[in-house]
């Protein structure tokens, strides 16, 4: 090609264009095989060759259809080399304008400024494609410095390095910490002069004042310790160092703040800026930086008595920090150096009324006032209001509207009310117009995965095999969520799927199965697979499930209704729809249940009369539960015998009992998303389905995975009882690893309380117990604690402590003097600001004991704290 390139005059070259865009029009139908592979980077020089447009040129060598087999830069150079250099400039800025992510090799770029003799283009792509090549260029042999020094475009690139967004982590992977990093090689050439210092050590602070990610920041942090300030250039930047230090994340703050510490102790930091920094550090939540300003303010004092009336008025903003041992730290500073100063006395006194009443005496002694007599009051509960499930809207009324609703539920997902919207459109208009409906979703379908024309050759079927692609992947695979039950429904309109494929997988159904989660993943599918095949062969009017709430409850006159439009008619109903129907018809509202019966009986059919019965039976009760536990505690449940009469086999299993550890535990359901769709399957039966997933729920608190508590606020709206699984549910979800987690936990144990399903005394003993078996940790449960503390739910979680403490309280009393664990200091904190705050009184087993242990820790002094609120007279 380069030889009949080079052969051809420009004439010629920009006759054969058109040729080739057609030719590279055709290798897009297939752009995996080998035919494809071999002439794609052949097509990408001659594209580029024959152009002379410098944007169509740029845009031929960063297509994206090539990516993955393009010509080599030096070949690109050899056959462009020749061109304008203003021409090759233009392409080689136009390259470098490219994101990332179009993957333009560096080489190429270069190769043009080079070429070209233009200023080097400092874009994002560039920059990070010079950092590469410069960092991954070790088989040239040498150090980072030493190919940094050989760079002529040094001074330009390294400027951009502190204006490129994100590079930090990059640059961090490549430079290490070893003694050929990049930070060391910066580092070294600022000294030999190669870089100009007083430029690297600005831009790298102004870098840190930018803010960013953390491990973004962390290296040029490195950066700004390799470059060792002068005691100088640190003074000149006073400003810059309260600013990190007031705002910046804790790792740059920390480093600000001993810079400046570094400086008022050798008197080069004036008071006044000095209480300017502790007021905005004292604010912070890090209690490792406020600690350490309170260190630092208590070392300035007892240098320079001079300085306590700027201060000791700036210490005072720690006594309204969340730790108490934070305020009583700042209480002994005051209470040290109050003497030193005159006229500021009322100031630290309105600010003593931010301590905690253990501590507020004491400040009013140091000060020399009056203690203010607390009013009683009576503390009244105020929970954030809980969730209101949302009616469903009625079906898109036309295809074009459904088929943009289908289209953004299968990008980006959406919740059960979305879902079964979309589904019971696809039914509906299905019955009413197909061909109307398939116009309609022919942009939708276009792209989906098994309409792909390349599914095909990709999964390499031979012309002989008769079994299509689509139809094994749906049954080997299953549906993992709502989007693949979508794309069931859109392949079988479509053609995709097989009838015989939908006929066995409708009606499959084994009596064993493989993990927790089986009943009601199979329940979930089961009617995917029939209303799939009723699409094929005999389509339904619409569907009986559809639920009326968005938690999936459906209201039984909408089911009596949709019976009779059936009867009507003449239509029959789908086995597994009306199961579905029957488990999500609200049976709660005794007498909305008995009047709809009645009229279900007196509709004359099967449906009707299974209906009237079902709704005249009540609710069940749920099956005795029983404790198993090993490295977490879960829960046994017996069968239950409603669920296992006049259904389909494939809901017979959601009656079944439940074997905690005699299940499979790791499984194929790994999709989260799904979770909210199994809820809907029995949603006045919250504690059958919570019970299978509570394996899940335990692994986020003790094999710290990540997301599986995303579920729990919708556990908690949903209805039926409460039970032992759903509070072991949230429990878990209390002592998560990843802070999302718990967060979802507190929100489900908020709307427990606010809908009056909360059993304080059954979660708080939980806790305990988990706390006690090592499946929670104390510190993570005090982050939880912490955060529903500030909604306000102060009763609420003082109802649930005074549960938990005696049971790890206790082990402090009967071990002696055993170490306790991490983190039970912080919820004991936590518990006594709920009791202070709500007025709490009486005894807590254990705790004098605790509070009489010698010393004075965290947990001794919160123990302390604790009990003297107990035993106050009157509410904080």
């Amino acid at each position: 090609m380069v030889r009949l390139l080079d052969g051809m005059t420009d004439a010629e070259r920009r006759s054969a264009f058109p040729e080739l865009k057609a030719l590279r029009k055709e290798l897009r139908g297939a752009p995996w095989n080998a035919e494809s592979r071999r002439a794609y980077p052949a097509l990408h020089m001659a594209g580029a060759a024959c152009q002379t447009g410098a944007a169509g040129v740029a845009s031929w060598l960063a297509a994206a259809d090539m990516r993955w087999s393009q010509a080599s830069p030096a070949l690109l150079l050899h056959m462009l080399g020749d061109r304008d250099r203003d021409w090759l400039a233009d392409v080689a800025h136009r390259l470098a304008q490219r994101p990332e992510s179009a993957q333009v090799p560096y080489e190429l770029m270069a190769g043009l400024v080079r070429l070209s003799g233009c200023p080097v283009p400092t874009t994002d792509a560039y920059v990070r494609g010079w950092l590469i090549h410069v960092g991954g260029s070790w088989q040239r042999g040498g150090t980072v410095c030493d190919r940094l020094r050989q760079d002529p475009h040094l001074a330009q690139l390294v400027a951009a390095l502190f204006e490129t967004a994100d590079i930090g982590s990059l640059l961090g992977w490549l430079s290490g910490d070893g003694p050929d990093s990049w930070t060391g090689a910066l580092a070294q050439l600022t000294a030999e002069g190669a870089l100009d210092r007083k430029t690297m050590v600005e831009a790298c602070v102004a870098r840190l004042l930018r803010g960013g990610a953390p491990a973004d920041l962390r290296v040029f942090l490195r950066l700004l310790k390799a470059l060792a300030l002068t005691r100088g250039e640190e003074r000149e930047r006073t400003a810059d160092w309260v600013a990190l230090a007031s705002d910046a994340p804790s790792t740059v703050a920390s480093h600000a703040q001993s810079v400046l510490g570094s400086l008022a102790l050798e008197g080069d930091l004036p008071p006044r800026h000095l209480a300017e920094m502790s007021g905005a550090v004292l604010f912070r939540t890090e209690k490792k930086l406020v600690r350490a300003q309170l260190v630092l303010l208590g070392k300035v004092l007892a240098r320079d008595a001079s300085t306590a009336g700027e201060l000791l008025p700036a210490v005072a903003q720690a006594f309204g920090h969340e730790d108490s041992e934070v305020q009583e730290r700042a209480l002994k500073l005051v209470e040290r150096h109050a003497g030193k100063a005159t006229g500021i006395h009322e100031e630290l006194a309105a600010a003593a009324g931010q301590l905690i009443p253990a501590l507020r005496d004491r400040a009013a002694r140091t000060l020399g006032v009056a203690a203010s007599a607390a009013e009683p009051v009576v503390y009244e509960e105020t929970l954030p209001p809980a969730p209101e499930p949302t009616r469903l809207a009625p079906v898109a009324g036309s295809t074009t509207e459904l088929a943009e609703e289908t289209g953004a539920l299968l990008a980006s997902g959406g919740d059960v009310a979305a879902f079964e919207r979309a589904l019971d459109g696809l039914v509906r208009h299905t019955h009413r117009n197909r061909d109307a409906l398939l116009e309609a979703l022919s942009p939708v379908v276009a792209r989906r995965w098994w309409n792909n024309a390349n599914y095909a050759n990709y999964a390499n079927y031979a012309d002989s095999v008769s079994v299509r692609p689509e139809s094994d992947y749906f049954r080997h695979h299953g549906l993992v969520n709502a989007q693949f039950g979508l794309d069931l429904l859109l392949a079988t309109l479509c053609g995709k799927v097989l009838t015989t494929t939908l006929h066995s997988e409708a009606r499959r159904w084994t009596a064993t199965h493989d993990c927790v989660h089986r009943p009601l993943s199979r329940a979930f599918d089961a009617r995917l697979w029939e209303v799939a095949y009723r699409i094929r062969t005999e389509p339904l009017p619409f569907l009986l499930s559809t639920p009326t709430w968005s938690t999936g409850l459906l209201e039984p006159d909408d089911l009596v209704k949709r019976l009779d439009d059936y009867r009507r008619l003449g239509a029959r109903p789908s086995a597994a729809d009306f199961a579905q129907a029957l488990l999500r018809v609200r049976r709660g509202d005794r007498t909305a249940a008995v009047a709809a019966a009645e009229r279900a009986e007196a509709l004359g059919t099967a449906e009707g009369a299974r209906l009237a019965r079902w709704l005249t039976s009540g609710a069940p009760e749920l099956p005795t539960a029983q404790r198993t536990s090993n490295d977490r505690i879960l829960v046994d449940l017996g069968e239950v015998p409603e669920l296992q009469e006049d259904f389909p086999p494939e809901f017979r299993t959601l009656g079944r009992p439940v074997r905690g550890f005699a299940e499979h535990r790791y499984c194929s359901h790994w999709d989260e998303s799904v979770r909210q769709h199994w809820l809907a399957l029995l949603p006045e039966q919250r504690e059958l389905v919570a019970v299978r997933m509570l394996c899940d729920l335990s692994a986020v608190a003790v094999d710290d995975t990540r997301g599986s508590a995303a579920v729990l606020p919708q556990l908690a709206e949903s209805g039926g009882e409460a039970g032992e699984a759903v509070h072991l549910c949230v429990a878990y979800g209390l002592g998560a690893r990843h802070p999302e987690d718990r967060l979802a936990a507190v929100d489900a144990l908020l709307v427990l309380a606010a809908r009056g399903r909360l059993d304080p005394a059954r979660l708080g003993a939980d806790l305990g117990q988990l706390v006690r078996c090592g499946a929670v940790k104390p510190l993570r449960l005090a982050e939880s604690a912490r955060t529903t503390a500030a909604t306000g739910a102060y009763a609420t979680l003082w109802d649930v402590l005074r549960h938990t403490l005696p049971v790890l309280l206790a082990d402090l009393a009967t071990a002696g003097a055993a170490t306790p664990a991490r983190g039970l200091g912080d919820l004991l904190a936590v518990a006594a600001e709920c009791a202070e705050r709500s007025g709490a009184r009486g005894e807590l087993p254990h705790l004098a004991q605790t509070a009489a242990r010698r010393g004075s820790s965290r947990l001794v002094a919160e123990a302390r704290r604790l009990r003297s609120a107990l035993v106050e007279q009157v509410a904080a």
